[in-house]
């Protein structure tokens, strides 16, 4: 991150994992000759025990985390949420109340694989987060609900592949999008390639700005 940021036209959001409120705020202090342009909080990775899903899990220790963290830094804020055990609009509202800048909607879902010949789960930890495209529709609902219930930024993510997936999460009601599994099959080519298709949808339709667009599905 500190190599990143010599180049001052490179924006730097920093992804933070911890289980406490003062995991995330020693982690952020170590930033603090970075330029950063905000820090996202996963409150929802399913692949570690102790942090991420089970931390998300907790709206109340998502809110004394956000909170202490914005004691620290002036730097936005940023709550990426999943699908846990409990309801993930808690989370939201939680993190919301603590005065989070913006919600990432979603993390990878739990899920799990077995190899028929060994009997065994594919993985050490057994069970793990699918991501790509399977999961896109479940983040586009989200997204929807997020968007519906609560006034606050959103970030999309979860199956975005092509701009038409970048479009609908935006739709939907994300002010941006991430992008993920689609990078490790296309590289670098991809970011490209899905601005590019946004910014010719945008021209088609007469919008001059993503917040025009931003949440149109819930017209209807």
């Amino acid at each position: 991150a500190k190599m990143i940021s010599q180049n001052k036209e490179i924006p730097i959001i920093v992804s933070l994992v911890g289980s406490t409120e003062d995991d995330f705020a020693f982690m952020i202090k170590q930033f603090e000759s970075c330029k950063i342009l905000a820090f996202e909080l996963n409150l929802s990775c399913p692949h570690v025990e102790k942090v991420g899903l089970e931390v998300g899990d907790d709206p109340e220790l998502v809110k004394k985390i956000i909170k202490k963290i914005k004691s620290v830094t002036k730097i936005p804020i940023i709550a990426k949420v999943g699908l846990g055990t409990t309801n993930y609009l808690d989370t939201v509202l939680a993190a919301q109340e603590a005065d989070a800048d913006a919600i990432t909607a979603i993390n990878t879902l739990r899920a799990m694989a077995i190899d028929v010949e060994t009997e065994r789960p594919i993985l050490s930890n057994k069970i793990g987060g699918l991501s790509g495209t399977p999961i896109k529709p479940v983040a586009i609902r989200c997204v929807y609900e997020i968007s519906s219930k609560y006034d606050i930024p959103i970030i999309g993510c979860g199956g975005i592949s092509s701009w038409e997936d970048a479009v609908e999460f935006i739709l939907a009601g994300a002010s941006a999008v991430q992008l993920g599994s689609v990078v490790g099959d296309n590289w670098l080519s991809v970011f490209g390639d899905i601005n590019n298709g946004i910014m010719k949808y945008m021209e088609k339709k007469g919008f001059s700005k993503i917040e025009e667009m931003t949440g149109r599905a819930k017209r209807f």
